[in-house]
């Protein structure tokens, strides 16, 4: 096989994307179809749900809240149903969280941040990891963490402690499931063009006094390359990642944020 045959994952491949309906994962989802893979998203909004297959009439979709444990059981049935098995998870759904001092936080706003972000990884995982042992299709597991998992947040506490716990759970397992041959690694995003991180920089300029241009300004200065990452930059990874290339990667917690240097 050619190098550059390595690149593209296997047509075929039988996919499931968490919270993709919008944003990074819409952008991962349309990515893995134009390589010819089979994919099933889901998402917390019908409204986002019923869009998303209007526009991808191939997609297989479905509604839950990743946080209640019971509607990833009922979309990871209707997954395995469609598809008729898995070789790739790909654990993206999350939320930005509350923005404020420790202090400040409310028990609720932090539980329904570690809900979300963590232990809906956890449930998609318990269900999906007996598919990926019963697959020979490289079968691989990718989370979704982001650059607030490997530095520092001041008041986005929440969803950084999130963040750094994926890159943990990714690391443990893929000791654990090296031996079935199923790699796991995690695609951290630097600061993502869009509406939601529109919507985090005005709520942290909000936190600090400032103005959301000068807190926008801010977040660039941050970063090496001077420009902010778009969600086809993380999809690319995200190929690259379930390909014949990336054979031998795993374990890893691969930054996509033009080097971000601190937050």
């Amino acid at each position: 096989m050619k190098t550059v045959d390595l690149l593209t994952p296997n047509a075929g491949l039988r996919v499931f994307i968490s919270g993709a309906a919008t944003g990074i994962g819409a952008a991962i989802a349309e990515a893995f179809l134009e390589t010819g893979a089979s994919v099933y998203v889901c998402d917390i909004n019908p409204a986002a749900v019923e869009e998303m297959k209007k526009k991808n009439p191939a997609i297989h979709v479905g509604v839950a809240d990743v946080g209640k444990w019971e509607d990833v059981d009922a979309v990871m049935q209707d997954a395995q149903d469609k598809l008729g098995g898995l070789d790739l998870l790909i654990n993206n759904a999350g939320i930005a969280g509350p923005t404020g001092a420790v202090e400040d936080i409310t028990p609720d706003a932090w539980d329904k941040t570690i809900m979300t972000n963590l232990n809906s990884q956890f449930y998609f995982l318990r269900r999906a990891v007996p598919l990926l042992k019963q697959t020979s299709d490289n079968p691989s597991i990718i989370t979704i963490s982001s650059v607030a998992g490997r530095l520092g947040y001041q008041f986005r506490t929440p969803y950084a402690s999130t963040k750094w716990a994926i890159v943990g759970l990714m690391k443990s397992l893929a000791i654990e499931l090296g031996p079935d041959n199923i790699r796991v690694n995690a695609i951290l995003p630097g600061v993502v063009e869009g509406e939601r991180m529109d919507k985090v920089i005005a709520a942290r300029a909000e936190a600090l006094g400032l103005t959301f241009e000068a807190m926008r300004e801010d977040y660039v200065k941050k970063i090496s390359l001077r420009r902010l990452v778009t969600t086809q930059d993380v999809a690319a990874m995200a190929l690259f990642l379930s390909s014949p290339a990336a054979r031998n990667i795993s374990g890893q917690a691969i930054s996509v944020d033009g080097n971000l240097e601190y937050l």
